[in-house]
Formats: structure tokens, sequence, C-alpha cells
């Protein structure tokens, strides 16, 4: 059985929350500021948080500020996405990634979709 990466989606209504939870590989906690990022179809992945490496400093899109909340826990090298107060264009592929400098990211899963219904 293969083990997903990212998980926690699901269909959810609108004002409803959902938890994200990404088991990257390796110790990636340790190497990588991490992030989540978001798809919907015919759209770039946009960048929805992310978490310093060391620190645990955050960053949010405008988008999402005041309803979602990135955190990690170190000893399970997994980084988790609390989504509050979910909006129907919150809708989408929802991928954890390791920050590279030249500003891509490396990911290690197929995503986990999410689904606000309104």
């Amino acid at each position: 059985q293969v083990q997903r990466v990212e998980s926690g989606g699901g269909l959810v209504q609108a004002g409803g929350s959902l938890r994200l939870s990404c088991v990257p590989s390796g110790r990636a906690v340790y190497q990588y500021t991490l992030a989540w990022l978001r798809q919907t179809p015919g759209k770039e992945r946009e960048f929805v948080a992310d978490i310093a490496r060391f620190g645990g400093t955050t960053s949010y899109a405008d988008s999402v500020k005041g309803r979602f909340t990135i955190s990690k826990d170190n000893n399970k090298n997994t980084v988790y996405l609390q989504m509050n107060s979910l909006k129907p264009e919150d809708t989408g592929v929802y991928y954890c990634g390791g920050a590279l400098d030249n500003g891509a990211y490396l990911y290690w899963g197929q995503g986990t979709q999410v689904t606000v219904s309104s």
C-alpha cells in the first residue's frame, strides 16, 4: 500500500473546516521551508502558506489570512494546514512543497482534493 504524502482533504460545506497533513520524504522539515500550495483546473499552482525551516516563522496568502494556520511537528516530519471558515473559492488540489533557492518548489506527492460547496 502506497502511503499518501498529503491527506485530509474532502468535501465540506462553506464555513466548515478541514485539517490537511503532509509527510514529505526524508527529514524535509529540517531541510526546507515547507509550503502549502493549491491548484484549480486551468490555473497556475498558487501559494497558500509556508513555515520556516528553523524558528517557525509563517506567511500566508492574503486570501487565507485569518482563516488558515500552518504548523509542523518536527518529530513527526509532518506539516499541517488547519483551514477554517472555508469558502467555495478555496476548492482545489492542495500540495505541500519544499521551497528551493530558485523560487520553485520540490513536491513529493499527488496532492489532496479539497472541495467546498456553497
